[in-house]
């Protein structure tokens, strides 16, 4: 392979040693980005006759997953290519692939692997099978165009991932999500390198697992949605050939509604329950002093343990206030009889006793952060969830963790369900360099999970809430630590985002699907000019205590359409900012404010006609007004006039107006005009 001069042997050097350059200095748009690139000189011209070589020790999903890559490397060319089927060895082919052995979809399995890409062939090595999956991901991210041509870039890449659990966990049970939203996700995932799929299948709102043993469950608890036998295991066998684990998760004490609704008398308190509506932390906990709660989850567990192989079971223990347990005399007088303090004593105990029974059927206990107590096997795996939702870096629990010396995965930081942008998500490292733990402690730091908890999501919104923003937080747990570039993570953002898009999400398109149902028309321009420069409240603002919606509220509303990262408004104010230092012409400014501007009275006749959006008038208005300020803004700084008396104070006011919220919405781009409006102060 021809390098180039010095200068692309230095982009070498750079990149292999440090300090790490942006994927933007390598001229190159992949996500995640690998832990080595060298780039070299040229291209490898793609034409019909392109093939594909498998060689080695492999598993038989490499088979399945070369022929999926080909077939969508076709659907991005337009080639026709004549190969049809990627089977083994085929003498002469362009690609080969070799493998050194199979590959098993476990926790610490080497997913490493090394492309190198010259001018007449593709050379793809891995220790397993799954490893050269990951590098196929790799390799159609590479796929470009030059002087007409479909063509890959002359280079080398040395990749291996920086963390081993790189998940995603679905809440299924308060939402549930139909196997098409599952096989996409999964597709998803598998392209951005994301290793395990966590399903909350258990919770107050509805009970998701196909018991046998139980069918009560099923008939009182799940409004007649719940996964077969059959779709689990389909499911499960289309993760593990991506290379994907597939973890279940039982939450128990507390969550426990939907259980209860079938069999009351394993509850704590003696009431009638029904299945929950709302959202939030509700009381029914299961009653840890009745033998019959531990034989009905040994039987329970012993099914799911049957369906999903991998051998760590989630088993919840988040959020029990004990309040049901304060109220039963029984409970109380056994804390008092076997010296159990606190509540949080007696859920130690009841993990203690349901980590035996999953002992006994070969699993591994994880639950979130509340099972840490110096009696619980430091087997367990410790889930950290709780810290600061605003800073998104409390991480103690993570910490404490794996200093105690359990094995702990991050979720802090990572709740994509809160609508944070992803810059919040991606910056959010679950080992920084800085952090004092010693090699040991770092060890077992073993990644990160994001959670997508479906209070407000439903099959068709859930794109959207999911990704891109997930693709940024794979980097993060893929990728070098120092790879932080914010504003190259967006550029390449954009690109992965297509790229999804081909694999059948509905991320970019749901958002118009919902302005026309809310427009009852087609006409939705000027509601998605609205919609690109707002952003659904954040946190849990938009369902505060949970009592807004219900299970059954309609979910296809203005804030369904509107997603995390209002692009238009960032970018307009990273523009403001660029005006203001002299790199950027007002007339680029104006012509976005100009269309803000003139977009209400264009909105007002399509909320006359759709009662349903009669909630952004407000929203819509102070869109125009906030921007028809920034165009008088623009007019006094770029004459040199100076601004009337009281304008300035005037001009913040209405900005601050326009910060509330309107159908659950903020407007985003309020902080570049005030801006603005700054630069006018004193005069």
């Amino acid at each position: 392979m021809i390098k180039k001069s010095f200068q692309f042997q230095l982009v070498f050097v750079c990149i292999l040693f440090g300090p790490y350059l942006s994927a933007q200095e390598t001229g190159l748009d992949l996500m995640p980005v690998p832990k080595q690139v060298e780039i070299g000189e040229g291209q490898f011209v793609l034409n019909k006759d392109f093939s594909i070589s498998l060689t080695g020790n492999y598993h038989q999903r490499l088979a399945h997953e070369a022929t999926r890559f080909l077939r969508r490397l076709d659907q991005k060319t337009a080639l026709f290519f004549t190969q049809h089927k990627v089977s083994g060895e085929l003498p002469g082919a362009e690609l080969v692939i070799s493998v050194e052995r199979p590959g098993e979809v476990r926790l610490h399995e080497d997913e490493s692997y090394q492309l190198r890409i010259d001018a007449e062939s593709i050379e793809l090595k891995a220790q397993t099978d799954i490893g050269a999956i990951r590098g196929l991901e790799t390799l159609l991210q590479l796929v470009g165009v030059s002087n007409g041509q479909n063509i890959f870039p002359v280079l080398t890449i040395h990749d291996s991932p920086r963390f081993h659990w790189r998940g995603l966990m679905l809440d299924v049970a308060r939402h549930f999500m139909p196997m098409d939203v599952l096989y996409r996700t999964l597709d998803a995932m598998a392209a951005v390198k994301l290793n395990v799929l966590h399903l909350h299948l258990v919770d107050d709102q509805g009970f998701r697992f196909p018991t046998k043993a139980f069918p009560e469950l099923l008939e009182l608890s799940t409004d007649g949605q719940y996964y077969t036998r059959e779709d689990l295991d389909e499911i499960i066998a289309y993760a593990h050939q991506r290379g994907i684990r597939v973890i279940p998760e039982i939450d128990v004490p507390g969550h426990a509604t939907a259980i209860l609704v079938a069999f009351p008398e394993l509850g704590s308190k003696d009431t009638t329950y029904t299945l929950e509506r709302f959202s939030g932390i509700f009381d029914p906990t299961l009653d840890p002093t009745n033998d019959a709660v531990y034989d009905f989850l040994d039987e329970l567990f012993s099914e799911v343990a049957e369906v999903f192989p991998d051998p760590y079971f989630h088993i919840g223990g988040d959020e029990n206030l004990g309040r049901h347990w304060n109220e039963n005399e029984e409970i109380q007088a056994f804390m008092k009889a076997n010296n159990l303090a606190t509540n949080h004593d007696l859920q130690t105990y009841f993990n203690i006793r349901i980590q035996k029974i999953l002992n006994k059927y070969g699993k591994h206990t994880m639950g979130w952060d509340e099972i840490m107590t110096p009696e619980m096997p430091k087997s367990a795996i410790i889930h950290s969830w709780r810290g600061n939702w605003e800073g998104m870096v409390a991480k103690q629990t993570l910490y404490d963790a794996a200093r105690a010396g359990y094995e702990t995965v991050l979720s802090n930081g990572y709740y994509l369900d809160l609508m944070m942008p992803a810059s919040q998500h991606y910056l959010v490292d679950p080992a920084p360099a800085e952090m004092d733990l010693t090699e040991a402690e770092r060890s077992r730091i073993l990644g990160g999970e994001m959670c997508m908890w479906s209070e407000l999501v439903i099959p068709e919104t859930i794109d959207s809430r999911l990704w891109p923003r997930a693709a940024a937080v794979a980097e993060r747990l893929w990728s070098p630590e120092e790879i932080r570039d914010v504003q190259d993570m967006y550029r390449r953002l954009s690109i992965i985002s297509l790229q999804l898009e081909q694999l059948g999400l509905k991320h970019i398109s749901s958002r118009n699907a919902i302005l026309r149902k809310l427009a009852k028309s087609r006409e939705i321009e000027p509601l998605k000019v609205l919609v690109e420069v707002v952003e659904p409240m954040k946190g849990y603002t938009r369902n505060t205590n949970g009592t807004l919606y219900t299970t059954f509220s309609p979910f296809m509303l203005w804030a369904d359409a509107a997603t995390a990262d209002a692009t238009v408004a960032r970018v307009f104010n990273e523009d403001v900012g660029r005006y203001l230092s002299g790199k950027l012409e007002a007339s680029q400014l104006r012509t976005q404010l100009d269309l803000w501007s003139n977009n209400h009275k264009k909105v007002l006749p399509i909320i006359k006609r759709s009662p349903a959006l009669s909630e952004i008038e407000s929203l819509s208005e102070n869109l125009s007004r906030a921007a028809a300020i920034g165009l008088e803004a623009i007019g006094l700084i770029e004459s040199g006039g100076k601004p009337s008396s009281g304008w300035v104070s005037r001009s913040q006011q209405v900005l601050e107006e326009a910060r509330e919220n309107g159908g659950r919405t903020e407007l985003q781009m309020i902080s570049g005009i005030a801006m603005l409006v700054d630069e006018l102060k004193g005069l």
